[in-house]
């Protein structure tokens, strides 16, 4: 199974801010929207970096109040690790799981296509695991009244 089916059932929607977004912006959007990260997009529209909440947790421990000073361009993670749509979903999650990343930007033809979590890959895991066991359920006949 690849990364094109996690994106089909969640979506290609990805939230994203400009290297100059304040980090009390990206914390609010971060918070209001329930994500663990935003990507960084240049005016042209090229991914340049992701900002993380563990990305602002770090920075507020090192600089305070001074954090609210920064921008995305200054926290964000300039070499950032990607996959494609190709991209199975036992190698994203070693990916994360030896990079210590919770979200994986998905790219396509150079270009943005979305944005994977490690809670969208285990959605998807389970989705799939209750399919086969009602699958099964109903080949043996156990998933009658």
């Amino acid at each position: 199974m690849t990364i094109a089916a996690v994106i089909r059932e969640k979506g290609r929607n990805v939230v994203s801010v400009s290297p100059e977004a304040p980090i009390a912006e990206i914390a609010s959007i971060i918070a209001s929207r329930r994500i663990g990260a935003v990507v960084v997009l240049a005016d042209h529209g090229g991914l340049v970096g992701i900002v993380s909440e563990r990305d602002v947790v770090k920075a507020l421990a090192r600089h305070g109040a001074r954090v609210l000073e920064l921008t995305a361009s200054d926290l964000m993670t300039r070499q950032v690790t990607t996959i494609t749509m190709r991209t199975t979903i036992d190698q994203a999650t070693e990916i994360m799981d030896a990079g210590y990343f919770r979200h994986l930007p998905v790219m396509e033809d150079g270009q943005l296509a979305g944005i994977v979590s490690i809670r969208d890959l285990v959605k998807h895991r389970i989705t799939l695991h209750q399919r086969d066991l009602e699958a099964l359920k109903a080949a043996t006949g156990r998933g009658k009244g």
